[in-house]
């Protein structure tokens, strides 16, 4: 079998435009990872708060709970 070559040469120039378009490609993966989707991050939170309260059989609704995470206050409902 022959031996490959490809139709182009790999130069030092080639090189290095890798090793920065890789340093670019990490820096926007450390920099955006905080960023992405911060308000599917919030709505994930809440509806779990709000299924382990509805496991413990509480009343709170998803509006209550979303307040409660906002740091408003609410009315619970009256004990029977």
């Amino acid at each position: 079998m022959s031996e490959y070559k490809p139709p182009f040469h790999i130069t030092d120039k080639i090189i290095n435009l890798v090793a920065d378009i890789s340093e670019q490609i990490g820096r926007i993966n450390v920099l955006s990872h905080g960023n992405m989707n911060p308000h599917l991050r919030k709505a994930n939170r809440i509806q779990t708060i709000h299924s382990s309260l509805a496991i413990e059989h509480n009343s709170l609704s998803f509006e209550q709970v979303t307040a409660i995470i906002e740091g408003k206050r609410i009315l619970g409902n009256k004990s029977k």
